[in-house]
């Protein structure tokens, strides 16, 4: 009687690669998955013609396990001197959210993520304001709230976001409506891992009350914008944009209304997009592999 055959179990892996373009990348790439006994399941790839970057992102089953698939794309990373991240596909990132009053985006990220439709931990919420405690214990996540009104306690809440960050190794920081303008000192601690919704269509409208700007502009559409944060107030590099049309008869409290699906649907996204390394630098913009 003849054994059945046995395989080893695969692992499914995301690796991103970035490094100067150059003929024969992806030629030397899924030469190194088929070394690492890799089946690729997804590939995408990019030239930025004005950085001269070039930008992969690929999925692969391997029974190989994270050490061996990094020495066979070790040549390659060598060669071509490429920056390489691999994660497995599905890892929950370690995510921080800050808060303010507003719920709405704090809602749908932790709904999305008991859903299983967000691929994160949240430890914790930390807010500015105690007023969405009772949000975050209905979803089973702690709640601490520290009040910010003055340059000390500003400087005493910073703290507190680098503590959590070092003490749940936080890969993400994502600013749910949190309405306070981050130090400059903190934007550089966490450079390319803070996310933040901002309730226009950015570039237009930045910085406090953009619904009451755009009330009074008369215009067409309004939007949210989800990018990184950087020392300078909504510049940061653009993951996701959503817009929705209105009209003349639209007051400020309606477009309020409006928008706040958009910032919740907008920012959804962008995380989503990051926890699955699919959201790339390149200078000012960002390669989003959707």
């Amino acid at each position: 009687m003849s054994e059945t055959p046995t395989h080893d179990p695969l692992n499914h892996w995301i690796v991103t690669l970035v490094c100067p373009d150059m003929p024969g990348i992806v030629h030397a790439v899924t030469g190194a998955i088929v070394e690492a006994r890799g089946n690729i399941t997804e590939l995408q790839q990019f030239s930025g013609l004005e950085t001269g970057n070039f930008f992969l992102r690929l999925q692969t089953e391997t029974p190989a396990d994270h050490d061996e698939l990094r020495a066979a794309l070790e040549p390659v990373i060598a060669r071509y001197g490429m920056d390489c991240r691999i994660d497995r596909v599905g890892r929950p990132l370690r995510t921080l959210v800050l808060v303010s009053k507003a719920a709405h985006c704090l809602n749908d990220l932790l709904f999305r993520q008991r859903s299983g439709q967000l691929p994160v931990d949240i430890p914790l919420v930390l807010g500015n304001h105690p007023d969405l405690g009772e949000l975050a214990a209905f979803y089973g996540v702690p709640f601490e709230s520290r009040p910010v009104t003055n340059a000390d306690e500003k400087a005493a809440m910073e703290a507190r976001i680098l503590d959590v960050v070092d003490t749940h190794d936080i890969e993400l920081v994502v600013l749910a409506r949190y309405m306070q303008i981050l130090s400059p000192e903190l934007c550089a601690a966490l450079a390319g891992r803070i996310i933040n919704i901002h309730h226009s269509f950015l570039p237009g409208f930045k910085g406090a009350n953009p619904y009451r700007q755009a009330h009074e502009r008369g215009v067409k559409l309004i939007g949210a914008t989800a990018h990184f944060v950087t020392s300078d107030l909504d510049e940061g590099p653009i993951i996701e944009q959503n817009v929705v049309r209105v009209d003349h008869t639209r007051s400020v409290a309606e477009l309020v209304a409006i928008g706040q699906d958009e910032e919740s649907r907008t920012l959804s996204r962008a995380v989503t997009w990051f926890a699955e390394d699919r959201v790339l630098l390149d200078g000012k913009r960002t390669i989003v592999f959707q």
